[in-house]
């Protein structure tokens, strides 16, 4: 279907709360609470995160940066908004590439949403002998393996973000965050006093906070660098339409300072939760499910008030969970309905049965003989085939790109005008910026995708 690739009338936030509650919250997800602890505790505690906040600078904010323009210049989705920028030139494969990488997330990560959806029914059968806070291990083992009891609370939660993303913007997308993200904050923050005050916590900060520099490598640098590069959601296509969202008044570079600055504090929070517990209580502190959903609830079970602590937990993921999965799901519908001029309703419920046809079988990948892809596809699970495409090829792949287009390629002839909204704010700052874009973060993304597709 031809395009006409004219930018039309669109909704737009109406506060820069609502701007940065909505990318925050985008950016803020599992991955933030159960990954970022871990990694700073296994690489060397606060010496990681000043490596990793090294990057957020020089990688993670100018990559945004770039986004952010793209699509408020563009004044559409990310494969729209390039075309508009280039007269409809091969640049606009920059976008559909972040567009995939949203889709195929949701796909996969609404498994894990509903994996949390079923914890938190479950904490209302808290001394249930068979259960996940009696049982953890086995109870995991056999709930992800179950088949279609997972597949129907990841249904429930890819129903209820499209819920939300139907109200349209400033409804459904920037009233969900503003009020999700002040609550999400509350309970991590009700949940570190209870985890800081448990005997023998210190422990825990101590993992967490105490430099040791003798811990930092190579691959620490490495991972600092990656976990920068996705803690912002970059390259999927989010930033991207969510900067269509904004206002030509509003000041990106403060609202991309807010992003990241929410997302470090979110993760430090989230180490300030788990490692405390985890040490007071004798488990050790893996990353990633085993983290959430095995060790955590044999320490809740052993917690005084243990049952309300591990709902307000639960909750808590599934709020992350859904904050994340909005942004993924606009930034499909946007390019549904922009691109093939139907309604959002319309394009929601496209969008979801053809998120569905992935989504079900990434979640069945974990009964006992899942489906594996044919070997030229690499012959892994459809789960873990979605999550190395998007981590390590698309996502990297188009941040490489866009950062490209407004460094060298044709976005270089308006990026600073727009940036800094017509020279009226930020020329002290547009220099460093400049430099970055140019001959920085390139080099540091391409570290990013040489080192996953190897």
């Amino acid at each position: 279907m031809a395009h006409d690739y004219k930018s039309k009338p669109r909704d737009t936030f109406g506060s820069k709360f609502g701007i940065i509650a909505a990318v925050a919250g985008s950016a803020i997800g599992l991955g933030n609470i159960w990954k970022f602890p871990y990694m700073a505790g296994a690489n060397g505690g606060s010496a990681f995160l000043l490596i990793y906040l090294v990057f957020l600078l020089i990688l993670g904010v100018p990559a945004m940066m770039a986004e952010f323009t793209v699509g408020r210049k563009g004044r559409a989705n990310a494969f729209t908004s390039f075309a508009n920028l280039t007269g409809g030139s091969a640049w606009k494969w920059v976008g559909m590439m972040g567009i995939l990488s949203s889709f195929f997330i949701f796909s996969f990560y609404s498994t894990v949403a509903g994996w949390t959806l079923g914890y938190i029914v479950r904490t209302f059968t808290f001394t249930d002998p068979t259960g996940p806070f009696v049982q953890p291990e086995g109870y995991f083992a056999q709930f992800s393996a179950s088949g279609w009891l997972p597949v129907l609370y990841q249904i429930i939660f890819i129903l209820f973000t499209a819920l939300v993303v139907k109200l349209g913007v400033t409804k459904g997308i920037e009233r969900t965050t503003k009020w999700m993200m002040p609550v999400l904050l509350l309970l991590m923050v009700i949940i570190v006093i209870r985890s800081v005050t448990l005997p023998g916590a210190a422990a825990g900060v101590s993992f967490l906070f105490k430099p040791d520099f003798s811990k930092v490598t190579i691959d620490t640098c490495l991972n600092a660098m990656g976990q920068a590069f996705f803690s912002l959601s970059l390259a999927a296509g989010v930033v991207l339409i969510y900067g269509s969202y904004v206002k030509s008044t509003d000041n990106m570079m403060t609202s991309t300072a807010s992003v990241a600055i929410s997302s470090t504090v979110v993760a430090v929070l989230a180490g300030l939760m788990i490692f405390p517990a985890t040490f007071s209580f004798g488990v050790a502190p893996t990353s990633g499910p085993n983290l959430i959903y095995v060790a955590l609830p044999s320490i809740f079970r052993n917690m005084v008030g243990g049952q309300f602590f591990a709902l307000l937990f639960f909750i808590l993921l599934s709020m992350a969970a859904l904050t994340s999965t909005i942004s993924m799901l606009e930034a499909v519908i946007g390019f549904v309905s922009e691109h093939f001029h139907i309604s959002r309703s319309t394009a929601i419920w496209l969008s979801i049965a053809a998120v569905a046809i992935f989504a079900i079988p990434a979640t069945l990948s974990f009964m006992p003989e899942p489906m594996l892809l044919p070997s030229w596809l690499g012959g892994k699970t459809v789960f873990g085939t979605l999550d190395f495409l998007t981590s390590n090829i698309l996502m990297p792949a188009g941040c490489l790109l866009t950062v490209l287009f407004v460094g060298w390629g044709p976005g270089r002839k308006w990026f600073r005008d727009e940036v800094t909204n017509g020279g009226t704010i930020g020329r002290r700052w547009y220099k460093p910026l400049e430099f970055l874009l140019k001959w920085v973060t390139p080099v540091l993304v391409a570290v990013i995708l040489v080192w996953g597709v190897l």
